[in-house]
C-alpha cells in the first residue's frame, strides 16, 4: 500500500472513529501532498510524499515551539498529538550517531577543513537524510566536527 493509500485508509478509519485531532491531522497532511502535485503538475510518488510530511513535521514542532512559549496547555497538548501522528507515516529517524557517521563521510568526501565549508558538507548530507534527520542536527554535527 502506497503512503498516499494508507493516508487516505487512516482518514476514512478516523471520521469513523470520530477522531478530530487524527481526521484533521491527517486532512492537514493531504492537502499539503494536493498543493504540491498541483503546484508541480505531478503525482508524487512515497519519497516525494515523505519530503512534504517531513516539512509539515517541522513546522508542527515550530508550531509547538512558539506555544510552549505562550503557555496554552491545551493547544500544547494537541501539537504533541498531532507530531506524533505526523511521524507515524514517516521512517525512522536516524539516530544522532548515525547522522555522525554520514557527515564525517561528507567531511571526508568535500575535503571540508573548517566551518566555511558547512554549505558543501550540506549539500552531500541532507539528500541521504532527506525526511530522516533535521537540518539543524546536521549543521551542529558540521559544526562540531569541523571545530
Amino acid at each position: 500500500m502506497s503512503l498516499k493509500e494508507r493516508l487516505l485508509n487512516d482518514f476514512k478509519e478516523a471520521m469513523k472513529n470520530k477522531d478530530t485531532v487524527l481526521k484533521d491531522t491527517i486532512q492537514l497532511l493531504r492537502s499539503a501532498v494536493l498543493k504540491v502535485e498541483k503546484d508541480k503538475q505531478i503525482t508524487l510518488d512515497d519519497e516525494g510524499i515523505i519530503e512534504v510530511l517531513a516539512k509539515e513535521l517541522k513546522s508542527a514542532k515550530d508550531t509547538l515551539a512558539e506555544m510552549e512559549k505562550s503557555d496554552r496547555g491545551d493547544l500544547i497538548e494537541k501539537a504533541k498529538r498531532e507530531i506524533e501522528i505526523i511521524q507515524q507515516y514517516l521512517p525512522q529517524p536516524f539516530s544522532r550517531e548515525e547522522v555522525e557517521a554520514i557527515v564525517k563521510e561528507a567531511i571526508q568526501e568535500t575535503g571540508a577543513l573548517s566551518v566555511k565549508d558547512i554549505g558543501k558538507i550540506m549539500k552531500v548530507v541532507m539528500p541521504k537524510v532527506k525526511g530522516r534527520a533535521d537540518g539543524n542536527l546536521v549543521n551542529e554535527i558540521a559544526r562540531e566536527l569541523l571545530s
